[in-house]
């Protein structure tokens, strides 16, 4: 299903952005409709810049429909009236063709945050913020699935879950023998938290926060928004995020960094448990993005990374 929807959107994206479809949604939806693109991006959605006929410039985001996407604008919405730097959501989800679309108000500005010594606070900070003003869990219609990025507790026959961006399956290709022993030993570490779920971000890289004078000015992807621990939230952040050592990594200083610096602002310290939960987590989206960037032919560094920090944050999250 999830093959056939991502196909569907591929098939769509030539007809639903170059014909009257977006016009017509922008019109019922948003009361405009557009005069004019601004910019047009697909990955796992399309997005699409428009200006409307009234001034206004917006953003519309369309991809497979899914019942997370209603509980993941309003926690969107949430959070910009609580004052957190996020777009302002407008409208959706709606159906737009065969997909799902939401709109929220276009942010422009800002750049992505220079390298520096106090790269791994502002990130925890930032995403510390975010947590304290997320609505509760119970408040929200269902956030399931999370993202396969963070779906290590997946019912899914083997080891990896399907991935959310290509049409493949992970656990088709094998992997070197401690990169298995890895996965199955955090897997099992995170089957036994008991820590309660928080409303969060499972996408806090570099690429989707800008920056102004090393202010947060705006976050972007709030189709990324998951119940998770907070602790489990923050490692796989920390892992991450920062990023100064290479694409998508964060060496293990700065990624301790990040948890000391989460620790502080959220203004309670971590458990012992909270602790290796973090690590855990963090070594998770570790080892899945190198599998995905190995079958994609760029993994070999992320490999070797992972390869050679792999024992000390085993270590750390006492697996």
């Amino acid at each position: 299903m999830e093959t056939d929807q991502r196909q569907a959107a591929q098939r769509s994206h030539a007809t639903l952005f170059q014909g009257d479809a977006l016009a017509a949604w922008c019109a019922r939806w948003l009361g405009a409709p557009p005069t004019s693109v601004l910019f047009e991006v697909a990955h796992l959605s399309i997005v699409t810049g428009l200006r409307l006929a009234d001034g206004r410039e917006v953003v519309v985001k369309a991809r497979p429909p899914a019942a997370r996407l209603q509980a993941c604008v309003h926690v969107q919405r949430h959070l910009w009236a609580a004052g957190f730097p996020c777009p302002e959501p407008l409208a959706g989800p709606h159906p737009l063709g065969t997909l799902s679309a939401t709109a929220e108000a276009f942010v422009p500005g800002g750049t992505r945050l220079a390298p520096g010594a106090d790269s791994p606070r502002l990130f925890a900070e930032a995403l510390a913020r975010l947590v304290r003003l997320a609505p509760p869990v119970t408040a929200l219609p269902t956030l399931a699935p999370p993202p396969a990025w963070v779906c290590w507790d997946h019912d899914q026959p083997g080891t990896w879950p399907l991935p959310d961006d290509r049409d493949d399956d992970l656990n088709r290709y094998p992997e070197p023998i401690w990169l298995e022993e890895v996965v199955r030993r955090v897997r099992s570490r995170l089957a036994q938290c008991r820590q309660p779920p928080v409303v969060g971000h499972a996408d806090w890289e570099e690429p989707n926060l800008r920056w102004l004078d090393r202010r947060l000015h705006v976050v972007h992807d709030w189709d990324s928004v998951v119940s998770r621990p907070e602790a489990a939230l923050a490692g796989v952040a920390a892992a991450v995020c920062p990023a100064c050592g290479g694409p998508g990594t964060a060496t293990l200083e700065e990624s301790a960094a990040f948890l000391e610096a989460y620790e502080q602002v959220r203004g309670q310290p971590w458990s012992v448990d909270e602790w290796q939960v973090c690590w855990a987590a963090g070594l998770w989206i570790r080892a899945y993005n190198a599998k995905k960037a190995t079958l994609e032919g760029s993994g070999g560094e992320l490999m070797e990374r992972l390869a050679s920090e792999a024992p000390e944050r085993l270590r750390l999250a006492r697996t």
